[in-house]
């Protein structure tokens, strides 16, 4: 297995630690009728954030930049959390 394979599969590996947590904030965010902005708006920072991470930084190699887009996407699943508590 090459370098770049094992940074995807790491990559896929930590997505799928976060994608249901993001997923299911989002689903008890409707289902409770607490969408607003601050639901939006962390919904498209957790998004474009993974984006930005996955292909761009995760799979470049680049570690410190890395680690600052990956807490822009937990700041996103926190801004969907705020509502529901």
């Amino acid at each position: 297995m090459g370098k770049l394979t094992g940074r995807l599969m790491r990559a896929q590996a930590n997505l799928f630690e976060t994608l249901p947590v993001f997923a299911i904030a989002i689903l008890i965010a409707h289902m409770a009728g607490r969408e607003g902005t601050l639901t939006l708006y962390g919904a498209w920072l957790y998004i474009i954030a993974r984006v930005v991470y996955l292909p761009l930084l995760y799979a470049a190699g680049i570690p410190f930049l890395r680690s600052l887009v990956w807490l822009v996407s937990l700041f996103g699943i926190i801004l969907v959390l705020v509502l529901i508590i």
